[in-house]
């Protein structure tokens, strides 16, 4: 039985069109690494009675809520893919009793209180981790297209929220802050993935879309679910961005921490700071866009890449994780100074 049960979960994520995760298990690591070098004094005790794990080991961890399906007796399950066992890795210390629970619950309590992707409800929390604002837009704004109130910006303000002791925000249910904790630690790296914030819209041709803005809704055949449907060879445009070169992580290096010292901060308040990295990485999912060529139909794109590009993915990609480190840290080192 467990065995149908994983195969349903695999063909309901096939169909709903599940977005890839945002970066490697080793990036997320990697951007907590950073964090957790950065941390004043009080943040660190912070974090360390809070949560129990450095930043570096709880960044995944929405990730491995993912492996969390509903069952037919509407009981949640645990069933990490067999064919990605590096993602299962990092969350082996979460498959404890009480840690699985924790998943299991978070999960359920952030299933159905989302409109995800219409017509298909369940899994709220995966829309937790994106926003698909229109790289012609060249800033994030709640009023734009591909904007939600359950998107990344809102997920990491009601993270902060719990934080702070201020009441969490619809739709989200966050249970205490060491839940908080996680979401933030994963979402701040999310946020600065370009691919997870700025995104194309094409027609069947592979030409550029500019969609409406809400309350209109986008023609779903030019929506491109931040590269996931954009074919590289055996794998998607999403997937490329997501991956790092193995030397980077999951531990931070003295050049990568160099890079993150000299982020700029962010100008208060702090309840801003999310939109304000989110139009930075919409800026930066225009670059990563730049030069590439597609072609249809839709839903079924193909992508051509310029020369040199992927010096140019490298170079946004270490910037964009640095970013991510500093930030993470300072959200913490502001709301513990």
């Amino acid at each position: 039985m467990r065995i149908w049960k994983f195969i349903l979960a695999i063909v309901a994520t096939i169909t709903a069109g599940t977005p890839a995760v945002a970066w490697d298990p080793q990036g997320h690591q990697l951007v907590g690494a950073i964090a957790d070098q950065m941390l004043n004094a009080n943040a660190r005790q912070q974090v360390a009675l809070i949560l129990g794990y450095s930043l570096q080991v709880a960044a995944p961890w929405p990730d491995c809520v993912r492996s969390i399906v509903k069952e037919d007796n509407g009981k949640f399950d645990y069933l990490p893919s067999p064919f990605h066992p590096e993602y299962r890795t990092p969350c082996l210390l979460f498959e404890g009793k009480v840690e699985l629970e924790r998943m299991k619950n978070y999960a359920e309590r952030n299933w159905v209180n989302c409109t995800y992707i219409p017509g298909t409800p369940g899994q709220c929390h995966a829309a937790f981790h994106f926003a698909d604002v229109p790289i012609q837009r060249g800033r994030y704004d709640r009023s734009f297209a591909g904007t939600s109130d359950h998107d990344v910006v809102s997920a990491i303000n009601a993270a902060i929220a719990k934080l702070q002791d201020q009441p969490v925000p619809a739709p989200f249910s966050i249970k205490d802050k060491k839940e908080a904790l996680f979401m933030l630690a994963h979402f701040v790296g999310d946020i600065h993935q370009p691919l997870h914030v700025g995104a194309v819209y094409l027609d069947g041709d592979g030409t550029l879309k500019d969609p409406p803005d809400p309350p209109t809704t986008p023609d779903p055949k030019t929506e491109t679910r931040g590269g996931n449907l954009i074919q590289d060879g055996d794998t998607n445009l999403h997937s490329d961005w997501d991956k790092i070169t193995e030397t980077w992580g999951p531990a931070a290096d003295t050049a990568m921490l160099a890079d993150a010292a000299n982020v700029p901060s962010t100008p208060d308040p702090i309840d801003g700071w999310a939109a304000i990295w989110a139009s930075d990485t919409v800026v930066q999912a225009g670059n990563a866009f730049t030069g590439l060529k597609f072609t249809g139909p839709s839903g079924h794109w193909a992508v051509k890449f310029p020369d040199s590009y992927d010096i140019t993915a490298q170079t946004i990609k270490r910037k964009q994780l640095a970013k991510a480190g500093a930030r993470l840290a300072a959200v913490l080192n502001k709301i513990w100074p």
